[in-house]
């Protein structure tokens, strides 16, 4: 009896990158994205998923798809998406918050 190993699974959220710091190539120059265009295009990304989850959804309502693994990956994706952006903006207030309880 033959005993396969098991392939090694790599987590990813649709490929959303959510480290700081990105740089861009342009024309031989490295141009450090700044915080808001990365905040920006990480909602981008998460709205993009909320929109693929909802399309999936109702392509199952709709009986287009019967494959209900999909809608629940799909819904799970953007729920875990939106629940990260949450929790990033709940540090950024708490940052923000301590920074003003400073005396100078």
């Amino acid at each position: 009896m033959a005993v396969n190993g098991i392939n090694l699974v790599t987590p990813s959220v649709s490929g959303i990158d959510f480290t700081v710091g990105n740089t861009i190539s342009n024309k031989n120059e490295n141009v450090v994205q700044s915080f808001s265009d990365y905040l920006k295009n990480a909602i981008k990304q998460v709205d993009e998923l909320e929109k693929q989850s909802k399309a999936v959804a109702e392509d199952f309502a709709a009986g287009k798809t019967d494959n209900i693994h999909e809608v629940m990956i799909a819904a799970q994706k953007a729920d875990i998406a939106i629940q990260f952006t949450l929790q990033i903006r709940n540090k950024i207030l708490d940052a923000y918050n301590e920074i003003m309880r400073m005396q100078i």
